[in-house]
């Protein structure tokens, strides 16, 4: 398993800052943000943002892009935009969120819906190699395993795939399950220590070493070979990457 970053962690940093903490923390890959570090459409910066991270010695885990399945395309953000700056990036990935509603307001026309442009997105991007994942996310047709799984036999795709990270307020055993039962389909994993006030509540990931020795001991079980990327630090402090990547290492040399 691969440490990371998402870039959007510190969205008030520029990119060659970020690499340059990546490099010193020695941490391997980013997922670039389409918000704001790699704009969609925007290819210039996006080949630009490859080379500065290949030349560091890093990889480019995914783009972490804002594209909603069932709604960005009746949008401005179109998915061809999307994937022309994912290929300009060198990504493998495209992070895309499974829709914008939850899975509790979700009547079937509307899973119908994002699926078909779930496989619609897929059958493009597989033309550059590329595969598309879905967010683990509240509000989505991820906020929930039961979805998640159903979404994931909606579009089976061999380039459909799904992140994951521990949903607020979750509890252990409910996450071992969800590791188990998402195994096959795991592009990637977002790790972090949320607070029970949700995302901005973010406290050190030491605090959560157990949890997290234990996750990745069932990813490791499971033969997980994909990246797990540190999503959000405590008070949004780049000093304090440095301690937050050395946890990472940690968890990941599996020592006890």
């Amino acid at each position: 398993m691969r440490p990371g970053l998402v870039s959007i962690t510190f969205r008030q940093l520029l990119t060659d800052e970020i690499i340059a903490r990546c490099s010193k923390s020695g941490l391997r890959a980013i997922e670039w943000g389409g918000d704001v570090h790699v704009p969609s459409g925007d290819t210039e910066t996006a080949k630009r943002v490859a080379d500065a991270t290949c030349e560091a010695g890093l990889s480019v885990s995914a783009y972490g892009s804002y594209f909603r399945l069932g709604a960005s395309s009746s949008t401005a953000l179109a998915f061809s935009t999307v994937l022309e700056t994912a290929v300009a990036l060198g990504a493998p990935v495209i992070r895309v969120w499974a829709g914008n509603r939850a899975s509790s307001e979700a009547d079937s026309d509307w899973r119908r819906t994002v699926a078909a442009d779930a496989l619609l997105c897929a059958n493009l991007a597989a033309e550059h190699g590329i595969a598309i994942a879905y967010e683990f996310h509240g509000g989505t047709l991820t906020d929930t395993l039961e979805s998640a799984l159903a979404l994931l036999v909606a579009t089976d795709h061999p380039f459909i795939r799904t992140l994951w990270q521990p949903p607020i307020g979750s509890e252990m055993a409910d996450n071992l399950t969800a590791l188990r039962m998402l195994a096959p389909r795991l592009a990637g994993i977002h790790a972090f220590n949320w607070g029970p006030m949700g995302w901005s509540d973010r406290r050190p990931l030491v605090e959560a070493r157990t949890l997290w020795q234990t996750y990745i001991g069932e990813l490791r079980t499971l033969g997980f070979r994909g990246d797990v990327m540190l999503e959000f630090v405590p008070g949004d402090d780049p000093e304090i990457l440095t301690h937050e990547a050395a946890e990472l290492h940690f968890l990941l040399s599996g020592t006890d």
